[in-house]
């Protein structure tokens, strides 16, 4: 099923603007991005967070659920879906966890 794009811009308005939060659109759905780091996701209307130690701990009761059959588990935000200061601050530990992407290679001509 998709993600609405209504329901995408709703979850970014919740983060607060240092969070610095961006959207893609990737494979019919979405990817959430912070400091160059994809940190989260919105998938068939859901949002869910890449698992981190530091997240698991501030979530406390995690909820984990699948971005897509098959795919890794991730925490799976719902009620706190509407607590901007709560989510901002997820994204900034989660974000501080994640490695830096690495660079791609250039493809040779």
């Amino acid at each position: 099923m998709g993600s609405s794009k209504e329901f995408v811009c709703y979850v970014l308005e919740q983060f607060y603007a240092d969070c610095g939060v961006t959207h893609k659109s990737m494979f019919g759905e979405y990817g959430l991005f912070s400091a160059g780091k994809m940190f989260g996701m919105v998938c068939d209307d859901r949002l869910l967070v890449k698992p981190t130690e530091g997240g698991r701990a501030y979530i406390d009761e995690v909820v984990e659920a699948e971005p897509y059959p098959g795919g890794k588990p991730c925490f799976l935000i719902e009620e706190q879906l509407e607590d901007g200061e709560w989510l901002s601050e997820l994204a900034r530990i989660t974000s501080r966890e994640l490695p830096v992407p690495k660079a791609r290679k250039r493809k040779k001509s």
